[in-house]
This record gives structure tokens, sequence and C-alpha cells, in this order.
């Protein structure tokens, strides 16, 4: 048997004690939605455990790549996002150049707009929270200026963007 890695260690710690608190997970590997109650999963409606719980309540659909938002998205990110984030490596918060390809564009625009909600209430983000161990800060951006960092996300990921 050999000795965990300082990342492994902290990792198992961290599934323990959300496991012990009753944030664990399925066995899917999803994350377990409490029975009942205010902030359980199942007081989320289809479209919030899809798409997020925030001011974004219309699926986002991508269209073809506009230049003036991609400038603002850059800019941005680059002001408000690169403190926690960076494209291809955990930092603070979790590599985010592949997030489109997990996440649809209005998750990512309601995590961005309502963080504090999201890790209160939805599975995922409960998720990334224990397995960060950082909430995400309120960054105080516009709706506009959500859909900006979403164009400028779309054109980091390597894999298949989903758009909508």
């Amino acid at each position: 048997m050999r000795a965990l890695s300082w990342r492994e260690w902290w990792t198992v710690t961290a599934v323990l004690l959300v496991s012990a608190c009753g944030g664990g997970k399925a066995g899917g590997g999803e994350p377990a939605a409490p029975a009942s109650g205010a902030g359980s999963a199942t007081d989320l409606s289809s479209f919030e455990l899809e798409h997020g719980i925030g001011p974004v309540k219309e699926e986002v659909t991508l269209g073809t790549l506009d230049q003036a938002l991609l400038a603002k998205g850059t800019e941005v990110f680059k002001a408000k996002c690169t403190a926690c984030h960076k494209m291809g490596e955990k930092y603070v918060g979790p590599a985010l150049g592949e997030v489109l390809t997990r996440r649809t564009p209005t998750y990512v625009m309601n995590m961005i707009l309502n963080p504090n909600e999201m890790v209160e209430r939805h599975p995922i983000a409960k998720q990334l929270l224990a397995e960060h161990m950082t909430t995400m800060a309120n960054q105080g951006l516009s709706v506009d200026e959500a859909r900006a960092v979403v164009e400028y996300l779309r054109t980091q990921a390597k894999g298949t963007v989903k758009t909508k």
C-alpha cells in the first residue's frame, strides 16, 4: 500500500468531512441530494438543476463568436477572475478552460452572478466547494459582463462546447 500524496490526503479528508455533514456523493458520482427541506436538490426545478440558480432564467444559446463580446469578456476575466482561476490547472478555484464542455453557458453565468446561493443549494456547486475548499467570491458582475466572460471561456475550450 502506498502513502497518500498531500493532494490525495486533502481530497480524502474533504470528502470525509463533507460526507459526515450530509453532503457526500451518491454511488453514481453525482452529489447526493438531501432528502427534503430548504436547500435540498428536491426544491430545485429541472431547469435549475441543469442551468443553476440565479438571475439567468432562460437558456443562453451561443451562436457565432462575437468579437466585441469576446474582447470585453477577456478584459473582465483578466480583471476579475485570474486571481483565482487558470485555464488548464486548478489554482484557488477549478480550472476553467474546459468548463463549457461540462456546464451550460447559463449555469456558468448563474455561478458567476450568484455564487453564494449556488454553493448553498445546488448539488454540483456544493460538490465543487467540497473539492476546492473555497467559495467563489461574488465579483459584482452584471448579466452582460457574465455573458461576455462566457464568450471568452468558449474560446479557451479544446473540447466540444455546450451551446445551450
